[in-house]
C-alpha cells in the first residue's frame, strides 16, 4: 500500500542536519541510500517514459454513460459547481434535503468533471482507471430511498472513488498491474462497510504499482493500467506522491465526494500532502485490510482522503467495523460516531505538541505552529531521536512474498493465474516494455529474500521497538500529546510503531507545490487526531482548488 515516496531506508536522519529542511523520509524511493531533498517534488514530464495508459479504451470507459449523460449540458454542470465544488458533504446533504440538488446530480457532475478532465485533453490527470457502469441508476435508488427516510449515515449517497487495490464488485481490482487487468472480486470488507451505510461506489482510482512496491525507478503514480497520473497543481511539473496518487488528485481536483487510499509507510500521506488534501492514516486494525491487495500485513491499512477534516471524519466512520478474517482488526466499541464532536470545542487550551527542531527552517511549518498557539496549543521544540529503523526493506520483502500470495489464493478471481510473486515476475516478461518500462527490480528483491520465521520476527519486534522509541521518548519527557511534521516525512517511524497520523493542507510553496501539517499520536487516539485536525484547518483555512480545475 506503498512506501510513501521520499523514505529513505537507511533512516539515518541525523545526517542530514545539514540538509534542507524539507527532506523527507518515505518509502520506495525510500529504497535509496539518499536523503531526498523537496526538489524531488518538482519533476521534468520529459522523464516520464509513459503518460497515457496503453490498457484503458476511454470510448469503452464511457459507453454505459451515453444515454444518461446526454441531457447533462455544459450550462447544467456551471450551474451546479457553486452548490458542489469545495463543498463538505453535510452541505452536499443539506442541499439535497432541501430540494436543490439530488444523488443524481451529483453523481452526473464528477462523472462529467471526470470525462471534461481526467484523460485524453490537455488537462488530463490519469487519475480514474475504471467508472461503475450502474452508478447512475444506484444514484437515482438513493433519491427514492432519501424520500423513504433511509438516510442513516452522513455517507448516504456521497459518490466515494476507492484506490484499485481495494476489492470491488463490478470493477476489476488491478492494483495498476496488467497480471490482474481481468480480477473480478467480491467487495472488500471495508467496501461493504460504505455500502451498508448507502455510499455510492463512483469508481477505481490510479496508484503508484503495486502500492509502489514494484519498479524500484519509476515515478510515483505510474501503474501499466492506469498511466502516468499527474498533479493538478503542477501538471507534468509537481509530484503526484503516492502510492495513493489517484485517490489524492482526484480528490484535489473534485472528481468526487471522497477517496479512499491505503499506506504502508506514507502512501496516504505523501498522495495527501503533495495534493493539498486531508489523509488520515489509521491505527493498524482500526480498518479492515480483508480484500485488499497486500504489501505488507505488519503495517497495511486504508484511510480516507478528503477535501476537509470533516468529510475526513465521516467517511473514516463509515469504514469501520470489526473483521474477523483481519487477524490485526480491533474489536472496540466507540461511544460516539467520528464527526459528530470534532466541532464542538473550537480550542486547544492545554493540548502538547512536539515540533521537531530541523523543520522549523520551513516558514510555512513555522506559520502553521503560530497558527496552533493562537488556539491555545503549548508547542515544545525537540530533537529527533537517533533511533534506526534496521531491515525495514526485508520486513516489506518477507511479508509480501507471503501476503500477495495468501491475498490471490482468498480474494482474487478464480481466472487469475498468477499464485506469487515470481508469477508476477515472470507474466511481466513476456511484453516487458509495456507492462514495466520502468522494471521490476524491488520485486525481484523479494523473491531472493529469505528468512527464518525467528528472524523475521526479530526484524518485526525491532522496528516496532525503535519505531515507538522515537515517539514515546520526548513525548514521556514532555508530557506531549502528539507531534507535529510535515507531509510524509516521518511516516516510516510511525507505520512500524503502528500510530496513527493526519495530514491537513499547510500552504504552498514558493513554487506553488502544497505541504501538509501532519500530526501523529499513539494509537487508536483517531478521534483527537481529527479534533486537532480540525481546529487548525478553521483557523488556517489553507486549501485552494487547483486553477486550472475550477
Amino acid at each position: 500500500m506503498r512506501l510513501s515516496i521520499f523514505f529513505v531506508l537507511s533512516f539515518l536522519i541525523f545526517s542530514c542536519k545539514n540538509q534542507k529542511s524539507e527532506s523527507t523520509f518515505s518509502d520506495n524511493e525510500a529504497l535509496k541510500d539518499t536523503i531526498v531533498t523537496s526538489n524531488d517534488s518538482i519533476k521534468d514530464f520529459r522523464a516520464f517514459k509513459v503518460l497515457d495508459s496503453k490498457y484503458i479504451n476511454v470510448s469503452e470507459l464511457w459507453k454505459p454513460f451515453e444515454n444518461d449523460l446526454k441531457d447533462f449540458t455544459e450550462e447544467t454542470y456551471i450551474y451546479l459547481k457553486p452548490l458542489i465544488l469545495e463543498i463538505d458533504i453535510p452541505t452536499l446533504q443539506r442541499h439535497i434535503s432541501s430540494g436543490r440538488l439530488s444523488y443524481e446530480l451529483l453523481t452526473k457532475f464528477y462523472l462529467y468533471r471526470i470525462r471534461k478532465f481526467d484523460r485524453e485533453n490537455s488537462l488530463s490527470l490519469n487519475s480514474v482507471i475504471s467508472l461503475n457502469p450502474n452508478v447512475i441508476s444506484e444514484s437515482k435508488q438513493k433519491d427514492i430511498d432519501l424520500k423513504n427516510r433511509m438516510l442513516k449515515h452522513s455517507i448516504f449517497g456521497m459518490p466515494i472513488l476507492l484506490k484499485d487495490n481495494i476489492n470491488t464488485l463490478g470493477m476489476p481490482t488491478t492494483a495498476g498491474a496488467v497480471a490482474l487487468q481481468n480480477n473480478q472480486t467480491e467487495d472488500a470488507f471495508i467496501v461493504k462497510q460504505l455500502k451498508d451505510k448507502g455510499a455510492l461506489i463512483l469508481g477505481k482510482a490510479n496508484l503508484s504499482e503495486w502500492a509502489y512496491f514494484f519498479c524500484g525507478d519509476c515515478p510515483s503514480g505510474y501503474s501499466a493500467i492506469g498511466g502516468q497520473t499527474l498533479n493538478p497543481y503542477g501538471r507534468r511539473v509537481f509530484d503526484t506522491g503516492g502510492s495513493s496518487s489517484g485517490s489524492g488528485v482526484a480528490v484535489a481536483a473534485n472528481f468526487c465526494a471522497a477517496a479512499v487510499g491505503s499506506e504502508t509507510s506514507g502512501s496516504i500521506l505523501s498522495p495527501s500532502s503533495q495534493n493539498s488534501v486531508v489523509g488520515l492514516k489509521p491505527t493498524i486494525g482500526l480498518l479492515s485490510r480483508s480484500g485488499i491487495v497486500p504489501i505488507s500485513s505488519t503495517l497495511d491499512t486504508p484511510g480516507p482522503m478528503t477535501k476537509n477534516v470533516t468529510d475526513n471524519a465521516i467517511v473514516l466512520d463509515a469504514m469501520i467495523g470489526f473483521d474477523e478474517k483481519d487477524s490485526k482488526s480491533i474489536n472496540k466499541k466507540w461511544e460516539n460516531n467520528f464527526y459528530s464532536d470534532i466541532s464542538s470545542n473550537n480550542n486547544l487550551r492545554g493540548k502538547r505538541f512536539g515540533a521537531f527542531k530541523r523543520l522549523l527552517e520551513d516558514s510555512l511549518y513555522v506559520q502553521a505552529i503560530s497558527d496552533l498557539k493562537s488556539k491555545g496549543a503549548i508547542v515544545i521544540e525537540v530533537e529527533e531521536e537517533k533511533v534506526e529503523l534496521p531491515d525495514f526493506l526485508r520486513l516489506l520483502n518477507l511479508d509480501m512474498k507471503t501476503d500477495l500470495s495468501e491475498y490471490l489464493s482468498n480474494y482474487a478471481d478464480d481466472g487469475i493465474e498468477i499464485n506469487s510473486v515470481k508469477d508476477v515476475v515472470d507474466f511481466n516478461k513476456k511484453d516487458s516494455i509495456n507492462i514495466m518500462p520502468y522494471g521490476q527490480k524491488l520485486f525481484e528483491g523479494i523473491i531472493a529474500d529469505n528468512a527464518t520465521d525467528e528472524v523475521f520476527q526479530n526484524i518485526k519486534n525491532t522496528l516496532k521497538t525503535n519505531g515507538r522509541s522515537f515517539y514515546d521518548k520526548p513525548m514521556k519527557k514532555h508530557n506531549l500529546d502528539g507531534f507535529l511534521s510535515i507531509n510524509n516525512y516521518h511516516a516510516g517511524f510511525a507505520a512500524v510503531a503502528e500510530y496513527p497520523a493526519i495530514t491537513v493542507p499547510m500552504g504552498y510553496t514558493e513554487k506553488g507545490v502544497p505541504k501538509g501539517l501532519t500530526f501523529i499520536s499513539k494509537p487508536l487516539s483517531e478521534i483527537d487526531l481529527l479534533y486537532w485536525a480540525y481546529i487548525y484547518e478553521q483557523v488556517s483555512k489553507k486549501r485552494r482548488m487547483p486553477k486550472s480545475y475550477d
